[in-house]
């Protein structure tokens, strides 16, 4: 495990290449896991059974759902799929949300990030709106054309927190620069969800579940890009590290 002792679960995405279907999930997660919090990542396949996401729960410290290139179907908040909502990803939508529900039934630290943070919107009954660049007095919020990841992930437009609320205590009230790769945001925010964040056209940015036992937090951008070097980035995986070792000494 890692130098702490802690196991982070992470599900997978499926994907299909060289003749074979593989459960994935990209490496900058994974390494932020690792080199920030100080924790072993755990890729959790997409067959996995509800019976052995118990046994897993009952041996894991933190729980990060990860972004991806495909979107949560829209079926699972009641809109007709159409061709902008795609591509799909079916048994990440199962697994995923399957997680998100049990992390915060069994107090689990939970990090969601891009489709996570949507998925997290989804699981408690919120409903996402598509290619938002495209809604009156909305930015554009996908990801630059670059040819290096780098520039891909650079930190582009501000975000608010809310004062007082969660996301403020970790990195303080003042505005603070992120990277944006999205084209789907919150739309009917969850009812269990508070704001933490937005962008200056409004997009919630942030949200946390409202009287949760353990971290739970949800974040549109990508802290896991900049984990080691981006002060807000760094202070989101130290906090949800903080919740994992908590977690940990609570089970003994």
């Amino acid at each position: 495990m890692g130098a702490n002792g802690l196991l982070v679960a992470v599900p997978a995405d499926m994907r299909s290449f060289e003749n074979y279907r593989w459960h994935a999930s990209p490496s900058t997660y994974l390494q932020a896991i690792r080199d920030v919090a100080g924790a072993l990542p755990l890729i959790v396949p997409t067959l996995a059974t509800d019976a052995d996401l118990d046994l897993l729960f009952e041996r894991i410290d933190g729980v990060l759902v990860t972004g991806s290139v495909s979107n949560v179907h829209p079926s699972l908040y009641g809109v007709e799929a159409t061709p902008a909502h795609e591509p799909f990803d079916g048994e990440r939508d199962r697994l995923s949300l399957a997680m998100i529900r049990k992390a915060i039934e069994k107090d689990v630290p939970l990090l969601a990030i891009c489709r996570g943070h949507q998925e997290l919107n989804v699981a408690l009954g919120g409903s996402l709106a598509t290619e938002i660049q495209e809604a009156e007095g909305r930015m554009d919020h996908r990801a630059p054309e670059h040819p290096e990841q780098d520039g891909r992930f650079a930190l582009r437009h501000p975000v608010r927190p809310e004062p007082g609320g969660k996301l403020a205590a970790l990195v303080g009230d003042a505005p603070f620069p992120v990277n944006s790769l999205h084209r789907q945001a919150i739309d009917r925010m969850a009812d269990a969800l508070s704001v933490e964040a937005r962008a200056e056209d409004g997009t919630i940015e942030a949200v946390s579940v409202a009287g949760a036992g353990a971290f739970t937090l949800g974040v549109q951008w990508h802290p896991e890009y900049w984990a080691t070097s981006d002060g807000p980035s760094r202070a989101i995986f130290e906090a949800f590290a903080h919740a994992c070792r908590a977690r940990r000494d609570a089970r003994g």
